[in-house]
């Protein structure tokens, strides 16, 4: 396809496919096909339109509550940095960062810096700070880029999770889970060990943390008057656990970033004028020749599964106890199954254009740097360089920061993990690919927003 826009006739067959008028429009498609490079057996059907329906619900005075918390540096070991200063609103529930700087660092998104003195970072956080977006849906059953959080009664708490049987029950979901874990991170809000004692904690099992951190939180009145009033049960401080404060983060993270207003969307929903022709052209091939639905399939425009992609190595890596090498290999870390090495979960793609940089690791700096490395893994992890990803400068990491990306043998353990077969798209099926996935950003940013102040009346990021 060379023309500036799409077809009349062309264009009616992926408004009826939208709309879901099924079997003659299949045809049609197909029989497009002849004309366009896309086969007809690898058009992936449109999604049902994404709807409130396909979320949890949530306690509006819950999330209130976890609002609060999640901007308040109370929960972390030093006090000196929160949820929100790596999931911000300004940032698009991101950091802007290709590797997190948590506890210890200075600033929020491209400013932050990885501290001063006594009190600067030991290392980086080994990943990149997942977006928050449509989280709260009720098909989401595995969380993290590892996949290590999932619903699974394993341990008979409803969770397969790093704190195993320890976790705490009465939990609402897989995101009241999924909030207790950044809390005890040395890397991202628990701090060394030397500095505090929830840091200290974690070292001895990890659920002695959570007990530290509901203490101060019930020796803050506001806190507790606004859980008692959300739950009646609830007669004093002493009665608040860690499962209320997980309840109450996981509430706020369920309403908070529902993203189903893009002009993608609207199209989904009936819109016929809701794209333009750059974008329509881009989503034939995202369902079509460019097989990116194989995986970011669904409503959520993710499978939920894991895939190599041959990312480029840099940072400290999540090794695991017994692995000599600073590296990631994904959810073989937490499967310990070979097939699954440099494996990584499928993210979804609301609101992809704005929160970069992309990769598990953040490689690339640029919406096209992800597309391109998508559609011929080896060849961009050949082309890859250092200077494409921008870490915020610290001497004491730059000799270690790119050690294993400089491993060879290393690299070619990552050439021979790829899950995708190459794709050749010209420079304009790349721009309109592109101008697709801008398509995706929606106009809602965050229902209640960034508090001004919290209850612990220490500093909001």
């Amino acid at each position: 396809m060379s023309g500036e826009e799409l077809p009349d006739w062309r264009s009616d067959v992926l408004r009826h496919l939208a709309a879901g008028r099924t079997l003659l429009a299949a045809i049609l498609f197909g029989l497009a096909g002849l004309v366009a490079p896309a086969k007809a057996d690898s058009v992936t059907p449109f999604p049902e339109p994404l709807r409130e329906a396909d979320f949890h619900d949530y306690d509006p005075r819950l999330a209130k509550i976890g609002q609060l918390l999640f901007y308040d540096p109370v929960l972390s070991g030093n006090r000196n940095i929160s949820c929100g200063t790596c999931h911000h609103h300004d940032l698009a529930s991101g950091d802007g960062l290709p590797l997190g700087v948590g506890e210890g660092g200075m600033g929020l998104g491209l400013k932050r810096t990885t501290g001063e003195g006594a009190d600067r970072i030991e290392k980086r956080v080994p990943r990149n700070a997942s977006a928050l977006f449509n989280l709260g849906a009720r098909e989401i059953r595995v969380l993290f880029h590892d996949g290590r959080l999932s619903i699974d009664d394993i341990f008979g708490n409803g969770f397969n999770s790093p704190a195993e049987e320890y976790l705490p029950e009465g939990l609402k979901g897989i995101l009241a889970a999924q909030a207790l874990f950044p809390l005890t991170s040395e890397t991202e809000m628990a701090g060394n060990p030397e500095e505090n004692k929830v840091a200290g904690a974690a070292y001895d099992r990890i659920d002695y943390v959570w007990p530290l951190l509901v203490e101060r939180v019930r020796g803050i009145d506001t806190y507790v008057e606004q859980f008692r009033e959300a739950d009646p049960d609830l007669r004093g401080p002493g009665d608040l656990t860690i499962t209320h404060i997980a309840n109450a983060l996981g509430d706020f993270v369920n309403s908070e970033w529902r993203s189903m207003d893009s002009a993608f969307d609207r199209y989904l929903a009936g819109d016929n004028a809701a794209l333009d022709p750059a974008a329509l052209a881009g989503m034939e091939l995202f369902y079509g020749k460019a097989q990116c639905a194989s995986c970011h399939a669904g409503k959520l425009m993710s499978d939920q599964e894991f895939h190599a992609l041959a990312l480029p190595h840099f940072g400290p890596g999540r090794t695991r106890r017994f692995d000599p090498y600073v590296r990631d290999v994904g959810r073989m870390a937490e499967s310990d199954r070979l097939e699954d090495a440099y494996s990584f979960r499928t993210p979804m793609l609301r609101n992809v254009a704005l929160t970069g940089p992309w990769g598990h690791n953040g490689a690339y700096a640029t919406l096209e740097g992800i597309v391109r490395h998508h559609l011929d893994p080896v060849t961009a992890l050949d082309g890859w360089t250092p200077e494409l990803v921008k870490l915020p400068p610290d001497e004491r990491f730059a000799r270690v920061d790119f050690i294993s990306f400089d491993d060879k043998r290393e690299r070619e353990r990552l050439r021979a993990r790829v899950d995708i077969e190459p794709v050749t798209l010209s420079d304009r099926e790349v721009s309109d690919l592109i101008a697709f996935l801008e398509a995706l950003t929606g106009e809602a940013k965050g229902r209640l927003g960034r508090p001004a102040a919290v209850p612990s009346g220490l500093p909001v990021d």
